[in-house]
């Protein structure tokens, strides 16, 4: 990566992300630069993080090896078609957009010739932006082994990043990790909820959750067991545990989840196959 120069198509925020973990692992601001319509967004990641900005994507691409694709995805197509006469063969292009498939990225970057692009497609989740954050990346046939290497390098760098050999398991990565944080915070909200009810006051309420959270996720991530075992070894016969576990599960707490993610791995097939359009 220390020779590499990476080019991020908008800087909003898990761009400005991406750029923050790249530069704490010490790569130089000049290997980076970002291009966005928006004057907000360039004025940020410039001084934030001392990139050269562009409001013209075409500039921010030239002599680039690596291209990210940071904008939405709904404005993804029309990105990726006026870029494509501005990118060179063989230019790494990095998608970090929800649901866009590869071969709607290789359609609208082929450009006049209909080049094939070495494309990875990635499902980060908005824990990027604290360095904490979760990805899949699929890569397609055109991407190199050193690309491969540089695109995992670009994602490690705002958190954990695994690889995928079917891009159709985008969707349940999405399902897992791109959703899930968002199923955390609605068990802290009523958890934060319960304990009010119990005659806690709110703040402490809160706290304690959120700490616990913390906590807990600690443990199953740097743990060499389970989350199971580490279930059991927290609940007692008959203890206050075991009683709280035991209303979850005469409630169907494991079909509740699976019917979720089910639900969001549905919507995510069915959002690429509309934005893939």
């Amino acid at each position: 990566m220390n020779n590499l120069r990476i080019a991020f198509i908008g800087a909003g925020n898990m761009a400005a992300s991406l750029i923050g973990g790249l530069r704490a692992q010490g790569l130089d601001a000049a290997q980076l630069c970002a291009g966005d319509p928006g004057e907000d967004n360039r004025t940020r990641v410039h001084t934030e993080h001392g990139i050269e900005t562009f409001a013209d994507n075409a500039k921010a691409v030239e002599n680039a090896d690596v291209v990210v694709l940071a904008v939405k995805p709904q404005v993804m197509k029309a990105v990726c078609l006026d870029l494509a006469p501005s990118l060179s063969e063989g230019q790494l292009i990095v998608s970090v957009a929800a649901g866009i498939p590869c071969t709607s990225l290789q359609t609208w970057l082929g450009g006049p010739s209909g080049a094939l692009r070495p494309i990875v497609r990635c499902m980060p989740n908005t824990p990027a932006l604290l360095r904490e954050g979760a990805s899949g990346l699929y890569a397609n046939a055109q991407v190199s082994d050193t690309q491969r290497a540089q695109a995992e390098q670009l994602l490690s760098a705002v958190g954990l990043a695994m690889w995928l050999d079917d891009e159709s398991l985008i969707d349940a990565v999405t399902a897992v990790s791109g959703s899930g944080p968002a199923y955390f915070f609605l068990l802290v909200e009523a958890m934060t909820a319960a304990g009010e009810k119990l005659g806690l006051p709110r703040e402490v309420a809160a706290k304690l959750t959120a700490q616990t959270a913390l906590g807990a996720a600690r443990m199953v991530a740097t743990s060499d067991v389970e989350a199971a075992e580490l279930r059991r070894r927290v609940t007692s016969p008959n203890g206050t545990t075991e009683a709280a576990i035991n209303a979850f599960q005469a409630n169907h707490f494991e079909d509740l989840v699976q019917k979720a993610l089910d639900a969001a791995a549905h919507r995510s097939a069915e959002l690429a196959a509309q934005l893939g359009q």
